[in-house]
């Protein structure tokens, strides 16, 4: 979706606000114990509180109000009976659509108590994603977004996932193309940024993967050799300067 009037403006930023706050209201309950299911109600709730709908559910049918994925897993985890255990790292996912707008927003969060390499690794994606915002300006090819959130991964000793990255939003949850912002490098990726553009940043950093396999549930994506795996994420518009942080709350 490209940005066309002050509606346009005002309907993204409406349902990017209740994604933020979703968000930020699901993290607070993150604790030992707690199942994966119970977060997702916790979203849920708070979802219809605002208006808003699941957009996993009304796009693809998901079995969940919203991604909950653990440790190993990057994407897409089913809410269900898995229980938060100490030292996860838990990444909530919440994407929604109210009034013909959708936004898409996700952070990785440490239970306590974790280890050193686990809290950096959520300080360090929270960098990347910084790096992607600061990098996102209309007049940039789409590549410079990639080639420094990979530059920045491996300086620090991790990877990126080639299948998984930031993707037009806006009118749907996924526009045309489905992996628009790679997290690495891609050379033909020239096509230039234009303001008022709407997509997602969302690095994703493993300790050693560069792929992921889907899970025989269907739907969870797991890094191939079971390393870890966090992930943070803004919708943003494009703009000559900074881009507007959509989701930020």
């Amino acid at each position: 979706m490209t940005i066309q009037n002050e509606a346009d403006l005002k309907g993204l930023l409406a349902i990017g606000r209740i994604c933020g706050l979703t968000l930020q209201h699901m993290i607070q309950h993150v604790r030992v114990g707690i199942t994966t299911e119970a977060l997702d109600d916790i979203g849920a709730a708070f979802l219809a509180k605002h208006g808003a709908r699941s957009a996993p559910i009304l796009a693809y049918e998901f079995p969940g109000h919203t991604c909950i994925s653990i440790n190993d897993e990057a994407a897409h985890g089913i809410p269900g009976s898995r229980v938060i255990q100490p030292g996860d790292l838990v990444n909530i996912d919440v994407s929604a659509e109210m009034n013909g707008y959708w936004a898409d927003t996700g952070m990785s969060v440490a239970v306590e108590p974790v280890a050193p390499e686990r809290r950096r690794m959520i300080a360090d994606v929270q960098q990347a994603l910084e790096i992607a915002i600061d990098t996102a300006r209309a007049g940039q090819p789409i590549n410079a977004i990639g080639r420094a959130v990979e530059t920045f991964a491996r300086q620090h000793g991790y990877q990126t996932i080639r299948e998984l990255g930031g993707h037009g939003v806006g009118r749907h949850i996924h526009e045309k193309p489905p992996q628009a912002v790679p997290n690495h490098y891609e050379r033909k990726l020239t096509e230039k940024l234009t303001e008022g553009l709407v997509i997602t940043l969302e690095p994703f950093l493993t300790t050693r993967a560069r792929h992921v396999k889907t899970a025989d549930d269907g739907w969870t994506l797991k890094t191939v050799d079971g390393s870890l795996s966090v992930q943070c994420e803004h919708t943003v518009v494009i703009t000559r300067g900074r881009p507007l942080l959509v989701t930020a709350v």
